[in-house]
């Protein structure tokens, strides 16, 4: 075997050991009757905030109170909350210096009396045990505790968030105390959420989820995330193409800085593995420029080897499984939107929601 055949093995082995461990939210009884307070930031969100409403009826963990904090919205979303029984509060005009789900979280918070705060995305839908088991594990760890969402996906173009959502997840630990936390879906108690100076200590940054997980840390609390596989659902980004160039840009172009160099290494090898094998398979059948082995069985079983591990690695991640045997539309994609990340860095700003969102910390 030549040298870059045996880089590629490297690899591709690489994958499997960064997709290794996936723990789920654990299955734990809550202790007492804790007060919870749900926190739901809603901007314009009349297609998905009924199902989340209906839903949170159906917990096994009913909650103390269940708060929409409306951020300005222009169609429904004040309308189903009230006709939903719910609280709603409306968001005072967005301060200098905060990203709107911030300022609305903060909203919220202000008028909240649980002792456990649970904020969850509008377009989230979780299952009946999910209130349980997150106010469950927070009573058991403490701190900050998150889920991320099994990516649903419906229309063909939402299979191009592979890559990102694989790659993310590459690039961080999981599990009780590992230090990073998911926004669609966190929780704590409002004892710790205070200490650590709740979302003024975020407010200016768009990815707040990350930024929240090191706040946690520095006040010497811990930060634990998990898989919401089989226990949280969101469908990403379902108004078009555009919404998820522009969400996946403005979260790319944040959170790239915040990874330990060493699992941005490990990622940027398996990537590239899987980049290789993108290319390879075409340059040998039409006869481009290749490095290595230009024989077409090589090219194929290379392919091959690396749709199949993209195909399991993903099952718990989304439902991503037509896409990875045409991986390289999404490595297509995924390039493309890397750039875009960087020009809107170089820029300052992007666009998301009606408004003008700052990609770069407020202090800088």
């Amino acid at each position: 075997m030549d040298l870059m055949s045996i880089t590629l093995v490297v690899r591709w082995l690489i994958g499997w050991g960064l997709m290794w461990r996936l723990p789920r939210l654990p299955d734990l009884s809550v202790v007492g009757s804790p007060e919870v307070s749900v926190l739901i930031p809603a901007r314009n969100e009349e297609r998905t905030l009924p199902h989340l409403l209906t839903a949170l009826e159906q917990q096994t963990f009913k909650p103390y109170e269940i708060i929409v904090i409306d951020d300005q919205s222009v169609d429904a979303t004040a309308q189903i909350a009230k006709q939903a029984g719910v609280k709603l509060v409306q968001t005072p005009p967005l301060p200098t210096g905060w990203t709107g789900k911030n300022w609305a979280l903060k909203t919220g918070y202000t008028a909240s009396s649980g002792d456990i705060l649970v904020f969850l995305d509008a377009d989230t839908e979780p299952g009946k045990d999910l209130l349980r088991r997150l106010v469950a594990t927070v009573q058991h760890l403490g701190g900050l505790v998150s889920v991320q969402p099994y990516h649903r996906t419906e229309r063909l173009y939402e299979q191009l968030a592979v890559l990102f959502n694989l790659v993310g997840l590459m690039a961080i630990k999981l599990g009780a105390r590992g230090g990073v936390a998911f926004g669609p879906a966190m929780a704590t108690s409002k004892h710790d959420y205070e200490r650590v100076g709740g979302h003024d200590a975020v407010a200016g940054y768009i990815v707040e989820d990350w930024f929240m997980a090191h706040v946690y840390e520095r006040a010497g609390l811990p930060a634990s995330a998990y898989m919401g596989y089989g226990q949280l659902n969101y469908r990403m980004y379902p108004g078009g193409l555009r919404d998820l160039i522009v969400g996946f840009n403005k979260n790319f172009a944040t959170a790239a800085g915040q990874v330990s160099w060493v699992r941005m290494l490990a990622v940027v090898l398996w990537i590239s593995g899987l980049f290789w094998a993108a290319w390879c398979l075409p340059a040998s059948l039409f006869g481009w420029p290749i490095v290595g082995n230009s024989s077409l069985l090589y090219n194929v079983l290379l392919y091959l080897a690396f749709a199949i591990q993209l195909a399991i690695i993903v099952r718990p991640v989304g439902s991503f499984r037509l896409i990875a045997f045409f991986f390289p539309i999404a490595v297509v994609f995924f390039i493309a939107v890397f750039v875009l990340a960087i020009l809107n860095l170089e820029r300052g700003q992007i666009e998301w929601k009606g408004r003008t969102i700052s990609t770069r910390w407020q202090g800088e």
